[in-house]
């Protein structure tokens, strides 16, 4: 089966994603004869020169209602026009997991896109938060739309980083300049001290980051706090180490954690609240089913529940 690539860009009404495309293809950047599906879930304010894009083998078909985005009406649309790649103007408000869902088999995402107005982002964020962490989680890219030059870039930094380290930022300005983030994230415990510490609020943030980035913790000695978890499934010598994590709300929030091993010589129960020091192994465990963090024990202190029980990214 052939794969269909699928273009994907999304963000919140007025956020630019139409005219991004617009200029994209005005550039010349689908000028090579193939095919392509132009799926348009959200209708703005800018439109499409549909016939203007049918002259270059650019085909744009409305899904105006979610109940319509699925894989038999979507494989219907790539035989219409057989189309050899998809771009798709995904409607803000609704969620990544839908549209992933609704693919057909051999349709494959290579890049996301985000695009926020600038001006009204922060609203979206206080108000939408769920949306706004929707949207960041996946993407590559985001996009910061009618940026004024003069104002604190930190705060759209922050809200970014809080949920996704891995993509990248841009902020364009009024005058069609546009300028990549550079700003540094450093962490906010020292990664080369003899044995990490790291802090109560910092739990999400270490998390995070060892899942990411799991050669540079390889060897690493770390202590924090943490809940106890364990089920018949583990081996005895084992157990499972962790925090409740919300991302955005609290329907979200979800105990992640990581495997413990030579526990036996310690005393450490289902739903204790402990301080754990221990070394960090990246191999294969069979719980997890790939190569991951194996937390080599090297003391438990017994401890009680922090203030926050529940660790956030910010």
């Amino acid at each position: 089966m052939k794969e269909i690539p699928v273009y994907l860009f999304t963000g919140f009404l007025e956020g630019g994603k139409t005219k991004f495309i617009n200029d994209t293809v005005a550039q010349g950047q689908f000028d090579d004869a193939a095919n392509t599906l132009l799926l348009v879930c959200e209708e703005g304010v800018e439109e499409y020169d549909v016939s203007a894009l049918a002259e270059k083998n650019i085909f744009v078909e409305f899904i105006s209602a979610k109940a319509k985005l699925n894989p038999d009406k979507l494989s219907a649309l790539q035989r219409k026009h057989s189309a050899e790649r998809v771009l798709c103007e995904y409607n803000g408000m609704w969620l990544i997991g839908d549209l992933f869902a609704a693919l057909p088999d051999g349709w494959v995402v290579p890049q996301i896109m985000t695009f926020c107005d600038a001006e009204t982002f922060f609203d979206y964020n206080t108000n939408m938060r769920s949306l706004v962490v929707d949207k960041f989680s996946n993407t590559d890219l985001v996009v910061f739309n009618r940026f004024d030059p003069n104002a604190d870039k930190m705060p759209y930094h922050t809200i970014v980083r809080g949920v996704s380290r891995m993509c990248d930022i841009a902020y364009e300005y009024p005058n069609g300049d546009a300028e990549y983030d550079n700003i540094e994230d450093p962490l906010p415990y020292d990664i080369d001290a003899p044995v990490i510490e790291v802090a109560d609020r910092d739990f999400a943030i270490w998390y995070r980051d060892v899942s990411e980035e799991l050669d540079k913790y390889d060897g690493k000695t770390v202590k924090l706090r943490g809940l106890v978890a364990s089920n018949p499934n583990i081996p005895k010598d084992c157990f499972v180490f962790g925090r409740e994590i919300m991302t955005c709300c609290v329907e979200d929030i979800k105990y992640a954690g990581m495997i413990v091993e030579g526990a036996s010589k310690f005393r450490a129960n289902h739903g204790d609240w402990i301080i754990l020091t221990a070394k960090i192994n990246i191999k294969y465990n069979k719980i997890y089913g790939r190569k991951g963090p194996v937390l080599s024990a090297v003391s438990v202190e017994k401890t009680q529940a922090p203030e926050e029980p529940v660790a956030t990214f910010y």
